[in-house]
Order: structure tokens, then sequence, then C-alpha cells
């Protein structure tokens, strides 16, 4: 297992562009969070929820990587074993900066989920089409995200690779969807990196706390990193 976990939230994401559940003027102000992402809203707000997700995978399509992307992605290709990708994030921007084995705990928004069998079809940043099924069991499909609600089966994941992780960096995160703090208690170094201080986290806990971009950041954290895996 990898000694260094990288755990990124939605602000890392911000910064190329996409709009997040807080943002003011971004496309969740168009839609009630509990009518498109709520466990049971394809069942009675079905045509509403597969719009938002299209519009969602059109704005994807029009942002790249940034820095903090690229330069993690540099990071994990000189020491590929070393480096675990954890992210809370749906969009692809990780795997498009050049990140492999990326672990999306919350769903990937290029992809599709059949609601009989379970098969995935990767649909990238088109449109849903309504009749399109399962090809494996022709049953209906649905974008392939964990809506409020519903189980996160990929959590499972998260927590076998902090048994085995002795590095902990968190950039983006409020630690309002989960509590990071816990693990960074019991790891040899923790980085917490934010834009700004948030009331879901206890910075004490950590061993640096840098407020900042993620992209003004990444270069010491890459840094600190690199640092570590020589001793």
């Amino acid at each position: 297992m990898a000694k260094v976990v990288i755990f990124s939230g939605a602000g890392i994401s911000a910064e190329s562009g996409l709009s997040t559940f807080r943002d003011s003027d971004g496309l969740w102000e168009k839609y009630r969070i509990e009518e498109i992402c709520t466990h049971g809203c394809l069942n009675w707000n079905r045509e509403n929820t597969l719009t938002f997700y299209d519009a969602r995978r059109e704005q994807l399509s029009s942002v790249t990587p940034n820095a903090a992307h690229y330069a993690i992605a540099k990071l994990q290709e000189q020491y590929p074993s070393d480096i675990a990708l954890i992210t809370q994030n749906v969009d692809d921007l990780f795997e498009r900066a050049g990140c492999k084995d990326v672990l999306h705990l919350h769903g990937f928004l290029p992809r599709l989920r059949c609601e009989v069998c379970g098969k995935t079809h990767l649909i990238g940043y088109t449109k849903q089409e309504r009749d399109f099924t399962c090809k494996s069991c022709h049953g209906s499909l649905r974008p392939d995200i964990v809506f409020f609600g519903e189980a996160a089966p990929m959590y499972e994941h998260l927590y076998e690779a902090m048994e085995e992780c002795q590095f902990l960096v968190i950039i983006g995160s409020s630690g309002n969807v989960i509590a990071m703090d816990h693990f960074a208690l019991h790891v040899k170094v923790s980085i917490l990196n934010n834009l700004e201080k948030s009331e879901a986290i206890n910075e004490r806990v950590y061993t640096k706390v840098i407020y900042k971009k993620a992209t003004e950041a990444v270069d010491e954290i890459v840094l600190d990193v690199e640092r570590f895996l020589q001793l």
C-alpha cells in the first residue's frame, strides 16, 4: 500500500472553473440539492436530474486541469507505488493531467451506471440519451454519482488506504462531507491545504496548515512529500 495519501475535495477543481456545492453563482444555484442529488430523486424527478448532470458534463468539457493537478500527476509518476490519490470529486481532471488509479469516492461524472446490474458505461462529456440502456442487461442507466442518502462503496477503499498511510495530504476539502481529522492523528505527517479555515476541521491536529489556493501551495506540498519519501 502507498505511504502517501493525497485526498482532495472541490477546492482543487474550483481553480479550473468547476462549480461547487457552495458557489453563489454556480450550477447548483439553479436547483435544490434534494431534488437532483438525493436518494430517490430519479424516481420522481428523473428528467430534471438527468438534465442537471448533462449540464455538469458539458461544463466539464470546457475546463482543463490546473497546475495542482499536473504537479500531483508528476509526483505520482516519480513515486508510483508510494502515492495514492483519493478524491471526493466526480470530475476527470486528475486523469486528464496524467494521474493513474484515482479513487473517486462519490462517483465519476463521465460515466453512467446500470440501475439493474451495476455495469458502467463511459460516455465522456455527451448528454445521456434517454433511450440508451445497459449493453449487458438492457436496464435503465443513471449518472454514476453517489447521491446523498445512498451507500458509498468506495469508502471501504479509503479506510484500507489509510491503514498503511504515513503521510496524509488534504487539498481543497471543507471537511463537511468526510471528516479526515481522525486520520491525521494517526499518521507521521499531515498537511492541510485549503483556501480558508473551515469550522468542520480542527487544524491543530495537522503537522502543517497552508491557507492558499492549491495552485499556490502545491510546490511546497510536493517538496515536503519528496523529502519524506527520500528519508
